[in-house]
This record gives structure tokens, sequence and C-alpha cells, in this order.
């Protein structure tokens, strides 16, 4: 399945149907020594992963650095990369130690939100540096909830324009919400949406507007966040399980064990059909999976 790979409407772009996500070897919720990272990465490469999906925010640059050590030996026409607009990092003028938004870094670097055309160009020259390569396939917008405005008068037109150009291949919009990313799809010229969350075993919400619009309008759809983030992640959801990166409600709970009762009476496991899922709906075009280790990939 890695090696296959589904066209992003209206573009030159063909995207693996499945992708390494690039959070986690920024060192979300617990250091992931160097090593560790580069070796996740290998192993993903040589199971046959070529979608690899990262952001200035993960890490604070940490997982874009990462990235791109681990794949610089590779050719850059053999894979497809992706990282995201909206973060600018900037020297910190007050750093307490240690980054407070879930990345376990030294917080030398602040985030600075923007979403003009000079913060999309500025973001992608230092992404393009921190990634050590001379082009992206793909740039989101990224989380640009409270920036709806910012967003589509600024990095959108502009976004478009490097796509014109072909300095990009495609651009998008990554986010938490369905709702938004609809108004992407219906009002903006957008090539493809990242949803985080909102279409698994437990939530098919965006399956009632979006992934509809996403198919009418010829959008792509990268489905991230299929687990949940943990719930759907073992065999049988364990107590202290979380959903939506918050303990899991009990009504939650129980719907996950029912799920994995089922799975078990068809011969897979709760983690396999999570996987699996959304590739059922004609719209999505990739899942991407965030890998930390070896033993992850």
């Amino acid at each position: 399945m890695h090696a296959e790979t589904r066209a992003i409407p209206g573009t030159d772009v063909r995207l693996p149907v499945l992708g390494f996500g690039g959070a986690p070897i920024g060192n979300l919720y617990r250091e992931v020594p160097e090593q560790e990272a580069v070796d996740a990465v290998t192993a993903a490469w040589e199971g046959g992963v070529r979608y690899f999906d990262t952001a200035p925010h993960y890490g604070l640059g940490l997982s874009e650095r990462r990235l791109g050590a681990a794949l610089s030996g590779q050719d850059r026409g053999s894979y497809m990369l992706s990282t995201k607009i909206g973060r600018l990092l900037r020297p910190n003028p007050s750093p307490q130690g240690k980054d407070t938004e879930g990345f376990h870094v030294p917080d030398r670097l602040t985030r600075v939100r923007d979403y003009s055309r000079d913060g999309v160009l500025r973001s992608i020259e230092e992404s393009l540096q921190r990634l050590g390569t001379d082009r992206i396939d793909i740039v989101y917008i990224h989380d640009p909830d409270d920036y709806w405005a910012e967003a589509v008068e600024g990095a959108a037109p502009t976004l478009s324009a490097l796509r014109e150009e072909g300095v990009i291949g495609a651009w998008g919009a990554g986010m938490n919400q369905s709702e938004m990313l609809h108004r992407f799809v219906t009002e903006t010229d957008i090539d493809i949406v990242m949803l985080a969350g909102r279409y698994t075993l437990l939530e098919q919400g965006a399956a009632q507007d979006l992934l509809p619009a996403c198919l009418e309008r010829g959008v792509g759809v990268v489905n991230v966040g299929v687990f949940n983030s943990g719930l759907l992640s073992k065999e049988r959801p364990a107590a202290n399980a979380t959903y939506n990166y918050a303990p899991a409600p009990q009504e939650l709970l129980d719907r996950a064990n029912l799920l994995a009762d089922v799975c078990e009476s068809h011969g897979t496991t709760l983690p396999a059909a999570a996987l699996h899922f959304p590739y059922r709906h004609p719209a999505v075009t990739s899942v991407v999976l965030g890998m930390r280790t070896l033993a992850q990939v």
C-alpha cells in the first residue's frame, strides 16, 4: 500500500497513500534521541513510505531539521515533502527554559503567528533552510482558526501564485476542525486539506460537509489523527487513554472497547481498522501517521 499514489485533482502532484507525520520527532510530549528519530525516518523509507510531512511548529524547527538530515541521502525527486506556514520562529525575548506548547525542546525561539504574504515567503525560505532542500511539494496554512481574514487575503493568494509559478506543487490548509476547511474548499482555489481527527472510527462529522465538498470541487484530503490522539492506537483501549489530547470520557472508552470487540471477531485489530477506515471514503487521498521510533514504524 505504501507505494500506491493518488492524484491531487487539478495539479501535477501524486501523493502516496501513506505518509510519515513529523510531529513526534520534534519531541512532541517527550524527548526523542537524535539517532532514534533518524532511525524512525530510515525505517519508514525502507518500508516504502515516500511522503513526509512536517511544520516549523513541531519542536520549534527540530522536526524539519531532523527530517531534512534523515532524507539528505535520498534522491529529492523520489519522495513528496510538505510543511506549513503560519508560525514564524523568532528569538524568544524572555525564555523560561522549556517550550510551552507540548514539545520537549528549549524555548530559545518563539512562534509568531503570521499569515501575510511576507510571512508566507519568509516561512517557506526558512523551512527550506532547515530542511536542507531546494523545494517543497505541498505547503499547508497551519491552524488559521483565529486568522481567517489574514489567511484568505494574505496566505491563500500568495500560495496560489507560488503554485502557478511552479515554486510549490500544491497548497492546502491543515486544521483540527472541518468547518473552516469547508470554507477554504468552497471560497478559495485550495488544492488539498489536511484534516486532523475529524474523520475516524469514532467521529465522522466531516463526512456530512467537508468530504462531499472536496469530492465535488476536486480537492484532495490528507487524513491525520486517525487514532484520535491515542484512544484507537491499542488493540484494547487503556483506561487512561487520551481522546483529542485529553483524557477520554467513559462513554468513548466504552465505544472504543465495543469497536475492539467487533475487530477481534473479524480477525483484525482496532489500530488496523482505524488506519484503514478513512480509505473507504473516495475523497481521501492519503493518511499520515505520526511516527516516533523504529518500533512504531
